[in-house]
C-alpha cells in the first residue's frame, strides 16, 4: 500500500469536488490538491479513480521534495476516506 510519511493514503481525508459533465460522466478535483484531477462514467467510478489519482499526486510531491498541504486530515473509522477499488 502506498504510504506518505508513515500515513496510509487510505487514512487521508481530503475535500473532493464532484462535477457532472455535459457530455456525460463526472470529474473529481480537490481544492487542496489542484494536481488531483480524475473522472469516471459514473459517480462510483469517478470516486474509485480518486485512489490512483491521489497516489500519483503524492508521488509527484515526493519526487519534487514538496510537503503535502496542511489541510489534509486523517480520517477516523473510515469517515471521509477515499474508497478503495
Amino acid at each position: 500500500m502506498d504510504r506518505t510519511h508513515g500515513v496510509s493514503l487510505m487514512d487521508l481525508k481530503i475535500p473532493l469536488v464532484l462535477e457532472s459533465q455535459a457530455e456525460g460522466g463526472y470529474t473529481v478535483t480537490s481544492p487542496l490538491l489542484p494536481e488531483l484531477i480524475t473522472e469516471g462514467d459514473s459517480v462510483e467510478e469517478a470516486l474509485e479513480n480518486v485512489q490512483d489519482a491521489l497516489a500519483a499526486v503524492v508521488e509527484i510531491y515526493r519526487e519534487t521534495g514538496r510537503s503535502l498541504p496542511d489541510g489534509l486530515g486523517l480520517s477516523t473509522a473510515g469517515e471521509g476516506s477515499i474508497p478503495s477499488p
